[in-house]
């Protein structure tokens, strides 16, 4: 049987950290279907369908990249894990604060989908500080990317914010 696990985000932007994340659970998953997160409530930098290209351009050089399916979801994620028939959700836990949250999360999906469990993985160490937030305030600045995010993901940053 197939192991797939869902890696569901924002991914905006997609960071270093998510791509360490996604390099780990290759190994352990036969699939990984990276589901971005599309909400018209928050701002974003990028759409959909914009993150998803950044996403699979980052990965596309990887061995492993015929594993992982990128697509976009709204709505309940069990909602889309049923419909995948996927039971394993997978979540990037880089500090204590996105642990409770996480957790949180986790049995919230736990209460509406027993069937489906949540794996946490920790990003390599040098990277538990990079989140899209900090990402975004470094671009609109104008300052050198490179040790956050992909390359392909920092042009279009500075594409984004005209640095």
């Amino acid at each position: 049987m197939e192991r797939v696990a869902l890696y569901p985000g924002s991914f905006d932007p997609w960071t270093n950290g998510h791509l360490d994340i996604l390099s780990r659970a290759v190994k352990m998953f036969d699939k990984i279907i990276v589901t971005v997160a599309v909400n018209n409530k928050k701002n974003a930098v990028f759409t959909g369908e914009e993150r998803i290209k950044l996403i699979e351009e980052s990965i596309s050089s990887y061995e492993w990249s015929a594993q992982v399916e990128v697509i976009q979801f709204t709505g309940l994620l069990i909602d889309l894990a049923r419909e995948k028939e996927v039971n394993v959700l997978l979540r990037g836990v880089r500090q204590i604060s996105d642990f409770e949250y996480e957790f949180r999360m986790a049995l919230t999906n736990r209460r509406l989908a027993p069937e489906v469990d949540t794996v946490f993985l920790m990003p390599d160490e040098q990277l538990t500080f990079i989140s899209a937030t900090i990402v975004k305030e470094i671009a609109a600045w104008g300052g050198d990317l490179s040790s956050f995010v992909p390359n392909n993901v920092g042009r279009a940053l500075r594409e984004k914010y005209d640095t």
